[in-house]
């Protein structure tokens, strides 16, 4: 028996997009923005109750949807691999948006803005990456990227990789980091030993190691804040 509530046969004024349109996107739900994305349902299920399944992925907690994978989007009926990827990368946008004003900016000297910046990118993976942030002879934030990917409890970063980008973007500074999936902040025995790797490489090329920043859920730890610089 096909759905009779699809979106095509509500109000005008009730559609999203004709919503968006009228009264701005901020007027919008989360679900009814998801369902924009979806823009079709299938014969049981409107863009807008697939929407609302999706949410309940993370109990309507959109920090938490930005966790969820492909795989996770697709396990609901009627969300293909077409559907999930819109979904991410719109997801992705946000997370782009958030973290964007570092880059290119001076940066000041307190490791809260980094921190804030860093936790906005890597938070949501459910897997260990090690990035850095490039920084120039103005002490502004030139580049920002991934050099490695691991597993759940662990990533190995190459110094000799980390050190030839560096000289690539004509950076004099950089500031490493890696996310902690488990959301402990602690930095283990082998990121002590790694910082010390690369900041010791870093020294013969005239390059400033300017900190190290562990990011999670949680929230941050800063190298030189807890004085492990000095």
């Amino acid at each position: 028996m096909k759905n009779t509530n699809t979106i095509r046969n509500w109000a005008k004024d009730d559609r999203p997009r004709e919503k968006l349109i009228n009264r701005g996107a901020h007027t919008l739900s989360n679900s009814e923005l998801l369902a924009l994305l979806i823009q079709n349902g299938t014969p049981e299920q409107s863009a807008l109750d697939l929407a609302k399944e999706i949410l309940k992925l993370s109990n309507d907690n959109l920090n938490e949807l930005g966790k969820q994978t492909l795989a996770s989007f697709m396990q609901i009926k009627g969300i293909g691999k077409a559907k999930a990827v819109t979904i991410s990368a719109a997801l992705e946008l946000g997370r782009r948006r958030q973290s964007g004003e570092l880059l290119q900016r001076p940066l000041m000297n307190t490791s809260k803005q980094i921190g804030e910046y860093l936790r906005s990118r890597l938070k949501d993976l459910q897997h260990e990456v090690f990035a850095v942030i490039f920084v120039n002879q103005n002490n502004v934030a030139i580049h920002f990227e991934v050099v490695s990917k691991g597993g759940i409890t662990g990533t190995v970063a190459d110094p000799r990789v980390i050190l030839k980008k560096a000289l690539e973007k004509n950076a004099v500074g950089i500031i490493l980091a890696h996310n902690h999936p488990s959301g402990n902040l602690s930095p283990s025995k082998a990121d002590a030993f790694l910082t010390h790797k690369i900041r010791e490489a870093a020294k013969f090329l005239d390059i400033r190691v300017m900190d190290h920043i562990i990011v999670s859920d949680e929230g941050y730890y800063s190298f030189a804040d807890e004085g492990m610089f000095d």
